[in-house]
């Protein structure tokens, strides 16, 4: 790989064993794994799975988006979801397409159990909502935002892009392997990033990626773990490390790097889901004893798989009638399981316990 010209030959995979099973990184691989066996565990004694997917993938699209510099807040992503307004910001239209982009991915890897070259371009096409697919016009850089620096150049050609990606994706599908997945996650997200196949929407869609490999793997059973909230914290370090692989073709920095993310947001998540479950059954015990008439486990779930909620999910969730909702909704407010807030002519009803938990 060149030293200093702004081009580096990227090398198709894999690379050198000796290069990526140091016994730095074998050491972290265990550590990681035992942490994400652990998650995978505890996810499972969520009664309702649907309630961690959409809490958790919510956190992700805000994190995944805001490390490319899309802000929004998760207050305007819960209102954008509920009411599917047409009026919401751009921002927050981005990281509902995010969302919509992972469900459509973990569909694709449910019903087929690999992925295709053609499946990542869909999967992109959902998240930038354009057709404009793999980059076939040269040109494309990627430079240092504060001096414009160019710190690396990816493959130019629209042909060597879909050599590397079929290169990618036989490694990607490849769980006979006896490389840890793990340090594979590593190499295929550095080497998605440095084929670099879209115009727009790459580090997104490498982080869709990431969730979907780990699925298809079997560490875990549904999309509860992202590595954005790591990245956003240690995003010099992401970027840093990324490209001094390209310059120097040294893995360790970076698959210990990428496996610390792993350990660390499997911790996290635990944390999190614990919480979660300890919230879910103090909610069930204040119903039953505040507002016995109106207890159903279906309506209390409900509350935590749409923490901001309105009547037309209640009628839809329990098959009651609009009336029957409204009653429901009212009185989990008055006894301050929900609190209500007006947004046009729209009235939702906020879990903000669970909003604070999600928040932290």
């Amino acid at each position: 790989m060149g030293q200093n010209a702004p081009y580096y030959v990227l090398d198709k995979l894999p690379p050198k064993r000796e290069k990526v099973e140091t016994i730095n990184i074998l050491r972290q691989a265990n550590v990681a794994t035992a942490a994400l066996a652990e998650l995978k565990g505890i996810a499972m004694t969520i009664p309702n799975q649907a309630m961690l997917i959409n809490a958790i993938v919510i956190q992700e699209a805000k994190g995944s988006s805001e490390i490319e510099n899309i802000i929004t807040t998760q207050d305007d992503l819960y209102k954008a979801l509920a009411i599917n307004k047409s009026n919401i910001s751009a921002e927050t239209k981005e990281v509902v397409d995010y969302r919509k982009a992972i469900f459509h991915g973990f569909n694709i890897t449910e019903e087929q159990g690999f992925l295709r070259v053609n499946d990542i371009i869909s999967i992109q096409q959902e998240l930038v909502n354009n057709t404009a697919g793999i980059r076939s016009t040269p040109g494309t850089v990627l430079k240092n935002d504060k001096t414009g620096e160019i710190v690396y150049t990816p493959p130019q050609d629209k042909q060597e892009i879909l050599d590397f990606l079929s290169n990618f994706i036989i490694h990607y599908n490849q769980n006979e392997s006896d490389l840890s997945p793990l340090i594979n996650l590593a190499i295929l997200h550095y080497q998605f990033e440095s084929i670099h196949p879209f115009y727009d929407g790459n580090g997104r869609t490498g982080r869709i990626l990431n969730i979907l490999y780990l699925i298809l793997n079997k560490l875990i059973d549904i999309p509860i773990l992202y590595l954005s909230s790591y990245i956003i914290e240690n995003k010099h370090d992401y970027y840093r490390l990324l490209n001094q692989t390209n310059k120097t073709g040294e893995w360790e920095e970076w698959i210990l790097f990428m496996l610390k993310a792993v350990e660390s947001t499997s911790l996290q998540t635990i944390d999190k889901i614990n919480m979660i479950r300890k919230l879910l059954g103090q909610t069930i015990k204040k119903v039953q004893e505040k507002a016995p008439k109106i207890y159903k486990k279906e309506l209390v779930e409900l509350l935590f798989e749409q923490p901001y909620s309105k009547i037309e999910f209640v009628v839809n969730h329990l098959q009651v009638e609009r009336k029957a909702a409204s009653r429901y909704l009212k009185e989990l407010e008055r006894v301050g399981v929900l609190e209500s807030q007006r947004v046009g002519r729209e009235t939702l009803y906020i879990n903000s316990e669970l909003i604070e938990i999600l928040k932290g």
